[in-house]
């Protein structure tokens, strides 16, 4: 049996009889069983799972309704919550918490006969770039495990691209979803902000952060969006996108689009592979009928620097509510006074979470917020009038997702500047609102490179159509078993 087939091919071999639900799910926990004491993708499976499995191949074969997931597996980042499973975060601060309460997204998801197959790692509560954050250990890179798989949504792109999942669901704060999906070779969404609704993820930094499918084709992407994205009452931030299909049309391709070529993004500090990546991806398109122009972001120099200011910021207040009194972990009250018992019971956080932490409280400060805040929050505005301007120029702007190859674990770990610099290609995505994609395009020396696109606001199907027509000009090797 082939796990590794996408999203559509699944629900086509259930619907032709030539799978069960129960077959495949049974499969793809043996497959989990088999190597993720190695990859670490997952941090909780779903004991139900064969059972639900079951209940669906009933329904199939009594022509009840069934909904469009027909019983796939796709796992869910760790920060989203699931009722009835523990929802961790990645954190000692969050270890027994078990989530009262399904996600926005997961409802939808359960609604389509999903099945929701287990919670996969990531960097505590989505802050990092490696997943090496994790409190219970890093994921592994399934193409070569001494190398990081990207994050913090690593263990989910590890699930997709070990076919331990068909598809799993990320969350973006900065490129944590296009990251993993650049270094493990499978396909990673952040949307229109407001396009998904975030209702049920654990808050990091509000105004930024989305949450994206991360799957193994574009159409797979598509396929997500069509039953994720909408209007939420919940959410306060979701926009009505009139029930858009985003899979009809998708092979429209890309004659006379106009692409713009970022050019802060594509010189200095990019690896020489990934460079020539570039170059190929560009000369793909251009055969099938696009035209390129190099554009020019100033305002991209500061963007990662106006990224963590803003997000550490909003996360030193969504972080105060882990006082270890509504929700936590075991440690006794006795013996402490309020704000002693709090400073020692936050030992459980670690080293990155802590530092964002203090960060966050120092910038926003009396005597300290004209110089660290305002001034980012005004490169945030800068960056939007920039992007917002050459996007009246061209359809679409295009760049390395990542400028560096996936890199051996500890090599970044201890210098924060150096690993926050990964995102440099990422974050302006998430600072002007814009919906961006990871494709993957090749394997140099077996680590994976990836290529972003990036368009303006609600054009999310027009990108994947882009995406789409990248991806036939691709053909890339099977993740090694």
């Amino acid at each position: 049996m082939n796990l590794g087939i996408s999203a559509l091919k699944y629900i086509e071999e259930v619907k032709n009889g030539n799978l069960t639900v129960e077959e495949f799910i049974s499969k793809t926990i043996e497959r989990i069983q088999k190597v993720d004491s190695a990859l670490h993708a997952y941090l909780s499976i779903n004991e139900q799972a064969i059972d639900q499995a079951r209940q669906i191949d009933k329904k199939i074969k009594s022509n009840e309704n069934v909904g469009s997931c027909m019983g796939m597996p796709i796992s869910i980042k760790d920060n989203m919550c699931v009722k009835g499973t523990k929802t961790t975060c990645a954190s000692k601060m969050l270890e027994n918490f078990v989530a009262p309460y399904d996600a926005t997204v997961v409802s939808k998801l359960k609604n389509e006969d999903a099945i929701i197959i287990g919670k996969t790692n990531l960097d505590e509560f989505a802050m990092g770039l490696s997943t090496e954050f994790s409190a219970y250990g890093p994921s592994k890179n399934p193409w070569n495990i001494d190398y990081v798989p990207g994050g913090s949504s690593g263990g989910s792109a590890v699930a997709v691209s070990a076919n331990e999942s068909i598809a799993s669901l990320g969350s973006d704060t900065g490129g944590s979803v296009r990251n993993p999906a650049s270094f493990c070779s499978v396909v990673g969404y952040k949307p229109t902000y407001g396009l998904i609704s975030r209702y049920g993820l654990i808050s990091y930094s509000n105004s930024i952060e989305q949450i994206g499918p991360i799957t193994k084709t574009v159409e797979d992407t598509a396929f997500l969006l069509n039953m994720i994205a909408g209007k939420d009452s919940q959410d306060n931030t979701t926009v009505d996108n009139q029930n858009e299909d985003y899979l009809q049309g998708i092979d429209s391709g890309v004659e006379g689009k106009k692409i713009g070529i970022i050019k802060e993004m594509t010189q200095e500090g990019v690896d020489a592979q990934v460079s020539s990546a570039l170059t190929k991806a560009i000369s793909n398109l251009e055969s099938l009928g696009a035209k390129f122009e190099e554009i020019s972001l100033d305002m991209v120099e500061y963007s990662v620097a106006a990224y963590y200011t803003i997000t550490a910021t909003e996360a030193g207040s969504n972080l105060a509510r882990y006082d270890n009194l509504r929700y936590g972990y075991d440690f006794d009250l006795e013996g402490y006074e309020f704000n002693s018992y709090i400073s020692k019971a936050r030992k459980n956080f670690g080293p990155e979470v802590t530092r964002r932490m203090i960060l966050g409280g120092f910038v926003p400060s009396a005597g300290h917020a004209g110089k660290y805040f305002l001034k980012a929050m005004k490169v945030k505005s800068k960056l939007t009038a920039e992007v917002n301007d050459a996007l009246k120029k061209v359809d679409m702007l295009i760049s390395p997702t990542v400028p560096i190859l996936p890199f051996k674990f500890g090599e970044k770990i201890d210098d924060p500047v150096a690993l926050f610099l990964v995102d440099s290609n990422t974050v302006t995505a998430n600072l002007t609102e814009k919906p961006a994609i990871s494709i993957p395009f090749e394997i140099s020396n077996g680590l994976p490179i990836g290529i972003q696109l990036m368009a303006n606001s609600m054009q999310d199907k027009m990108l994947l159509q882009a995406a789409y027509a990248l991806q036939t000009t691709v053909k890339l090797p099977e993740v090694p078993a």
